[in-house]
């Protein structure tokens, strides 16, 4: 018999959803059967990070293979070149690696960065990849004045209607702020964003909204993100040193995933995402990792490889926003 445990602590006062799903996730029912969803996101950033050719008042620092680099109020030419490296030379290696296995991809693209390069984001679409915004640019926004924010958001939201005669359904910051999620559901059109790394699922939230003199609550869909399947940790301390660790890392978390996804008859699948960057990734000895994790999983039966616009759009049709399922966002 379970032993009842009560709290007299106030968890409707405290801002934060520690349970989630707890231990009786939805069964998420994913196209076909498949017992994982997996989701490859490609970060398309160069142009967009830190510089003062940008008005920034000093250079980025973050996210390289220049480990350590202290931020200077002037041009940074090394950390600008292998910035350089991620649109020159490792975007096309990695689409050419998603391409030669036909599998569709998210990207999440700053605005600043998709007008610089115009040719890649051609190159995206024709491989029938999802553009999702990656913000305005790729900077921190925890201490930005919320109105400079909006006005971020805002410009993203344009830049992208005007480049793809569109706006992107999906929107993950990264570097963001406590005011990011609400103005993005104020701005409207978006059907989903990441910024979270809460969760294998997907789940609602009730998002503050501003209209007028009123302030109003909407249901928003989050499809968390993920730091450690990603690449980014080739370029922290610890982190991966060569492929063969990133590989490992990626197929055991694949494995234990696709297990549980049947596991004892329970049908509970859940999502695998695996963030990559273009200079990242794009080097000739990591790309290695990737190559041969598609390889594995392609050899699998019951894996719905696919964007995040279809995972949202199977939340919404499979498992809409509820009174029970539907969290408030503070």
């Amino acid at each position: 018999m379970t032993q009842k445990i009560t709290s007299d602590f106030d968890q409707n006062a405290y801002p934060r959803d520690l349970k989630g799903y707890g231990d009786n996730p939805p069964k998420a029912n994913w196209p076909g059967g498949a017992k994982i969803a997996v989701q490859f996101v490609l970060n398309i950033e160069e142009g967009a990070e830190n510089s003062v050719i940008h008005g920034d008042a000093e250079s980025e620092r973050f996210l390289s293979d220049i480990l350590g680099t202290p931020s200077f109020n002037n041009r940074h030419q090394s950390i600008e070149s292998a910035f350089e490296y991620g649109s020159r030379v490792g975007v096309w290696r990695v689409l050419d690696a998603f391409k030669e296995y036909g599998l569709p991809i998210t990207t999440f693209t700053c605005a600043a960065a998709a007008e610089k390069t115009p040719h890649i984001i051609e190159r995206v679409l024709e491989d029938g990849h999802e553009v999702a915004s990656h913000g305005l640019r790729w900077i921190t926004y925890q201490y930005m004045y919320r109105e400079t924010e909006r006005e971020h958001v805002r410009r993203a939201t344009e830049i992208f209607q005007n480049m793809l005669g569109y706006q992107p359904l999906g929107w993950y910051t990264g570097r963001d702020s406590h005011n990011t999620r609400e103005l993005v559901v104020e701005q409207g059109g978006y059907s989903y964003d990441s910024d979270s790394y809460a969760d294998e699922l997907p789940y609602w939230l009730n998002v503050k909204v501003e209209e007028g003199n009123q302030i109003t609550r909407k249901p928003h869909l989050v499809i968390p993100y993920t730091l450690e399947t990603n690449d980014m940790r080739f370029a922290s301390s610890p982190g991966f040193t060569n492929s063969e660790p990133f590989y490992q890392y990626l197929k055991d978390s694949f494995d234990t995933l696709y297990d549980e996804g049947d596991k004892d008859g329970k049908n509970e699948p859940k999502m695998l995402t695996i963030g990559l960057h273009c200079r990242i990734i794009g080097r000739a000895g990591r790309i290695v990792a990737l190559k041969k994790f598609l390889a594995y999983i392609t050899s699998k039966p019951d894996v719905w490889i696919c964007r995040r616009d279809a995972i949202a759009k199977h939340w919404y049709e499979n498992h809409p926003a509820t009174e029970d399922n539907t969290a408030n966002w503070m």
